[in-house]
């Protein structure tokens, strides 16, 4: 008998004999956390994104962009890569460059303007499909019109966030929306710009991707 053999032969006799039980997950999150109004789980995901180096602004249906605007502009940023055909995506587009703010769009392969892409576009505006309470993170559901590369290369990520959609774990967020019904190639989970601690085990933000997360979250009352 070879090594390997005698090793199966261990696992194989250490093995259950009977299945083992799937764990009863959707018993333990409906008693994980009480239920929460919005405005609860809203100031709760603001509390634990702002931790993680996010900048929220509170707006309504109204202002958003005009807040959007006073965001850039602060910032000095004159350029936004909106997604045009998306609600958001046009309310950019009709709003921003009356004031002095050019709009790109995503509108051709990668290929054709990736130098564009990496070097002139310094900020973008993106929608959240949710988010989750618990831990403070923006779920991102790209598609043709709103590619992920929208959220992982410009400088600023700027996202659009309604509040009547922000859940309180992660498992209600799928459980809610059906994930099992489908998925897009890239489901993404945001919780902040971006970080790492690879160099000397430091926590820093802005390493890669993104330095600048902000979220307009609409429809949270101030």
């Amino acid at each position: 008998m070879s090594a390997r053999d005698r090793i199966l032969a261990r696992l194989n006799r250490s093995a259950p004999q009977q299945p083992l039980a799937l764990p009863d997950v959707g018993n333990w999150y409906a008693t994980h956390r009480s239920s929460e109004t919005p405005a609860d789980k809203a100031r709760r995901f603001r509390h634990y994104i702002e931790l993680a180096h996010a900048e929220v602004h509170a707006v309504s249906r109204d202002n958003w962009a005009d807040t959007l605007h006073q965001v850039l502009k602060a910032r000095g940023i004159d350029r936004l890569l909106v997604a045009e055909g998306t609600p958001h995506g046009d309310t950019a587009l009709d709003a921003l460059p009356p004031r002095g703010i050019e709009c790109s769009v995503y509108d051709m392969a990668i290929e054709a303007w990736k130098s564009e892409m990496f070097t002139a576009t310094p900020a973008s505006l993106t929608a959240a499909r949710a988010a989750i309470a618990e831990t403070g993170t923006l779920i991102l559901w790209p598609n043709e019109k709103e590619p992920r590369l929208m959220s992982l290369v410009p400088p600023v990520h700027i996202v659009l966030l309604d509040a009547s959609n922000i859940y309180n774990t992660f498992f209600e967020a799928m459980t809610a929306e059906a994930w099992n019904n489908g998925l897009p190639t890239n489901a993404l989970l945001v919780s902040g710009p971006s970080k790492t601690a690879d160099i000397q085990q430091t926590l820093a933000y802005g390493a890669h991707g993104p330095k600048e997360l902000i979220v307009l979250l609409l429809g949270e009352k101030a």
